[in-house]
């Protein structure tokens, strides 16, 4: 612990690179669908695609990461990412690129960071100090935020000037980075109970019995999973909004993405700061539920010329998802044992994620139908009524109140 701000240092450099470079690939990969298809279902079906086997996956990863070396499981996922994404930048060279090996291999990127994930979130309370996670988790979401802006800005000069292949070949060279960073640091891992024979559906069990042993935390995980419910879908239904809605082009594209990095920057830049771990956790998380739904909500009442009205609100929606998701990350780093971390995290992606499947399966139709603002409108309605309701169920407000580190150690820093 002595040394832990030069480790976050050395993981968080090499982190960095390959956040921002698989950022690149995402917003070239999206816009390529995008202006080959048009199409709403097609977007979502990408989606879908990064997100099943992470849910399925996602049910067993933490189970192998509670048990593996932790920074070798963090080395072997980014590679085979990086190895998917050389696969994807050999079919655009030679030109005989389909949407279905697209899928494909969306697909297993997204198996590798089942595993890269929660051993990655898992790290965090074995490197610092429980009463510095809140800078942590604020310091992360701010390389997170720095790359989201980045990365789409970068991403169209290179989908502009260069071929999709070289622009697939610099998520390799990220993962390159990111693993060789891993390779001078050091990540404990947490002691195991002797004698205990390995089984993976009595070990699922026990991470399930972390996650609801605590009433509130129950509770509250149930409201998160209500969110994350109506926030993926209409997150799939951002490109579509800008070009279809406001007759954007992918210079607009990447200014709805760099608003957003930019929220989750200052979000990220708030959380970091010291006030920020004497507020009950719980206020925090059900202020920003309000607020994210309110730029959804009011996203859906905008005229076609208001595109820049449409990136402000995408700009606040951003600062309060990053205060949202940090403090959620700290209160189950803080209330979920080490060992078990590993399972509470990866369980917890894959129960919370289940829900977005059938939302996204009628995402075509939610656009064709229902209407884009509509789907805005429905969403921001749905995320805001939940934060009021946790408002006035108190096992979830003692939950916050239990997660405020002592006046002592905070005196002591």
């Amino acid at each position: 612990m002595n040394n832990w701000k030069r480790t976050f240092a050395i993981i968080w450099s090499g982190q960095f690179f390959s956040m921002l470079t698989s950022s690149i690939v995402g917003f070239a990969v999206v816009f390529w669908l995008s202006t080959k298809t048009g199409s709403a279902e097609v977007l979502a079906y990408a989606m879908l695609a990064t997100l099943m086997p992470f849910i399925i996956l996602g049910l067993f990863t933490g189970v192998f990461v509670d048990r593996w070396d932790r920074r070798r499981t963090m080395i072997l996922a980014d590679s085979f990412v990086a190895f998917c994404s050389a696969i994807l930048a050999l079919l655009f060279y030679f030109d005989r690129i389909e949407i279905w090996e697209v899928y494909g291999l969306l697909a297993l990127r997204s198996a590798g960071s089942a595993f890269h994930t929660p051993a990655m979130q898992a790290s965090v309370p074995l490197l610092a100090p429980s009463s510095e996670l809140m800078r942590v988790a604020g310091i992360n979401q701010i390389i997170q935020s720095v790359s989201n802006i980045a990365g789409p800005a970068l991403g169209a000069v290179f989908v502009a000037f260069f071929d999709m292949t070289y622009v697939m070949l610099l998520d390799v060279v990220g993962a390159a980075i990111a693993c060789t960073s891993l390779l001078f640091v050091t990540i404990p891992n947490p002691k195991k109970a002797e004698g205990v024979i390995p089984n993976v559906l009595g070990e699922i069990k026990e991470g399930v019995k972390h996650m609801f042993a605590e009433k509130g935390l129950s509770y509250l995980l149930v409201c998160v999973i209500i969110v994350t419910f109506f926030m993926v879908p209409v997150a799939a239904l951002f490109p579509l909004m800008t070009i279809n809605h406001f007759n954007g082009d992918a210079f607009q594209m990447g200014i709805v993405e760099v608003a957003w990095g930019s929220g989750m920057l200052v979000g990220g830049a708030i959380v970091s700061l010291k006030f920020m771990k004497r507020i009950n956790k719980i206020y925090i998380i059900n202020v920003m539920t309000i607020i994210v739904g309110l730029s959804f909500w009011l996203s859906g009442l905008l005229s076609t010329s208001a595109f820049i009205l449409f990136s402000i609100l995408t700009t606040i929606g951003g600062i309060a998802g990053s205060i949202y998701w940090s403090t959620f990350i700290v209160i189950l780093q803080t209330k979920i044992h080490p060992a078990a971390l590993g399972r509470v995290f990866s369980i917890y992606d894959s129960i919370s994620l289940m829900p977005t499947i059938p939302g996204l399966l009628a995402t075509g139709f939610i656009a064709e139908r229902i209407g884009l603002l509509n789907a805005f409108i429905v969403a921001g309605v749905a995320t805001v009524a939940v934060g009021v309701v946790a408002f006035f169920i108190p096992v979830i407000n003692r939950l916050g109140r239990s997660t405020i580190p002592e006046a002592e150690t905070i005196e002591q820093e």
